[in-house]
């Protein structure tokens, strides 16, 4: 089979565009041609990038950033030229640019439509590109959500939900430089290390994190690492609420240091209160480290599919710094229930979400169309 992964960027800075390259690797390293086809981000250059001998990134150039899509015409050109070399088309969404390309294509082949989630802050752009994305999910013969939950809640869905299918996102155990695991552990010693990752936008919910400090003594400690426009608020918030002993923002972490964060911490909180946060590949990547998780139960999201309450972590009611609170000091005065979660945890990575896992459960998508 030649199959075709289209949409979002290069170089890959979110979780849809990882699910991509991964499936690309993947699926190119046991034997299947895979390629992928995206625009350019960050001022990267355009052009192709052979991976292996079954794998190669094309990348069309940008001309413009509008309503966080990228708008790169050369997509279509390019879509057009190679098109007729697949079996399969699998398109990601949300993504209008490459929803158009794949519409002016001419393509006739199978199409594998990847829902990652709906159109949600975007009002103005979504009544310009419904008729488009009304057609995609007509033309697709298959549609997969990454959670069953995500895909039967989805309002855009419910008519089509005769060709749904999943595939979980999996991703290669973290691995971490035990030396700076240690220097991480020495700056908080004696502390309760609790992680969260994320950009800071008003969908992660931090505000709660944050205030959820509060009612925490001094032996915890969150470290919040990421940036993003609440930066300055956030920052303001821990001073207004004197927890600066108690939260720290980290700011930008590079992948090298995010690993070592993922393996000194604790446990891992995932505050995200709007279903904005469809899957969260954070949680999955904690789990990969044995770490228990606390996250927020978002209706309609399938983050509560991936972290089971009881199970790999404790679910809370959603915007509540106090039950974020209760969760994380349980964690730590029940130690069976600690040890229960973190062995949980790893076992629910294991057994769902490793990225061989993914790429088998594609293939045999791709073999049944």
């Amino acid at each position: 089979m030649n199959i075709l992964q289209l949409g979002k960027f290069y170089p890959i800075r979110g979780g849809v565009e990882k699910v991509m390259y991964d499936l690309m690797l993947g699926l190119s390293e046991a034997g299947t041609r895979c390629d992928m086809l995206c625009a350019s981000t960050e001022d990267y250059p355009a052009g192709t990038i052979s991976l292996n001998p079954h794998a190669k990134l094309i990348i069309a150039p940008t001309q413009i950033k509008l309503a966080a899509t990228m708008l790169a015409p050369a997509m279509i050109t390019i879509l057009r030229k190679i098109a007729k070399e697949y079996d399969i088309i699998h398109i990601h969404h949300p993504d209008p640019m490459a929803t158009l390309a794949l519409f002016l294509s001419g393509y006739k082949g199978k199409v594998i439509l990847h829902w990652h989630s709906d159109i949600l802050k975007q009002k103005n752009l979504l009544k310009i590109y419904k008729p488009l994305q009304s057609w995609l999910i007509k033309r697709a013969n298959l549609i997969v959500g990454t959670t069953p939950v995500y895909v039967q809640e989805s309002p855009f869905l419910k008519h089509v939900q005769d060709k749904i299918d999943y595939i979980p996102i999996g991703v290669l155990p973290i691995e971490a430089d035990q030396e700076q695991v240690n220097i991480i552990r020495e700056r908080y010693q004696g502390k309760k290390l609790i992680f969260s990752l994320g950009r800071l936008v008003e969908y992660k919910g931090y505000e709660y994190l944050i205030r959820a400090a509060q009612e925490l003594d001094n032996t915890y400690h969150i470290v919040i690492g990421g940036k993003g426009p609440l930066m300055e608020s956030l920052s303001q918030l821990i001073i207004d609420l004197g927890v600066q002993d108690r939260v720290t923002l980290l700011g930008f972490v590079s992948d090298e240091e995010v690993s070592n964060y993922f393996q000194a911490a604790d446990a891992f909180c995932l505050s995200s209160i709007l279903k904005t946060e469809a899957f969260a590949i954070v949680q999955i990547e904690a789990m990969s480290c044995a770490k228990p998780i606390v996250s927020a139960h978002i209706p309609g999201s399938g983050v509560t599919w991936v972290n089971q309450d009881q199970v790999s972590g404790l679910v809370v009611p959603n915007s509540d710094p106090q039950a974020l609170a209760e969760a994380l000091k349980k964690l730590f005065t029940d130690i069976s229930l600690y040890d229960n979660l973190a062995k949980g945890s790893r076992q629910r990575f294991n057994q769902n979400f490793t990225r061989a896992s993914m790429v088998d459960k594609c293939l045999q998508l791709y073999k049944n169309i």
